[in-house]
């Protein structure tokens, strides 16, 4: 397990490598659950499973915006899912592992400068400061 958290951390172009064929192994993942579970659920709202057939012509040429609108789709549910699966797990357990540290300083209430957080007296000002 420590092997695979140091993994984790490090960053050079094998991990690079490793990271892009999972993640295109973790897109054509998505787009399978699109396809099945997704497309269906459009269908029952829209007629359709996806968009791939929508299109309009001017002149006789082609556009097929129903490609683009599926591929959209698509998109914005795989982005879905990497946040809330990956990011913000990652963005938990990073702030998890790093201590904060503690302020050694605090500002002084009259002049603002910044003293020792168990000062007594303000080194700049020399007022009077409750303890902390």
């Amino acid at each position: 397990m420590e092997g695979f958290k140091k993994f984790l951390f490090r960053g050079n172009v094998v991990e690079l490598a490793v990271a892009v064929v999972i993640g295109a192994a973790f897109g054509a993942l998505v787009n399978a659950f699109v396809d099945s579970f997704i497309g269906p659920l459009l269908a029952l709202l829209g007629g359709q499973p996806n968009f791939n057939s929508l299109h309009f012509e001017i002149n006789g040429t082609v556009f097929p915006y129903g490609k683009f609108l599926t591929a959209a789709i698509s998109f914005l549910i795989i982005a879905t899912v990497v946040y809330f699966f990956i990011v913000l797990p990652m963005a938990k357990l990073l702030q998890h592992l790093t201590r904060k540290e503690e302020a050694s300083e605090r500002p002084c209430p009259y002049c603002l400068g910044d003293i020792p957080i168990r000062a007594t007296r303000c080194m700049f000002c020399t007022s009077e400061i409750q303890p902390v």
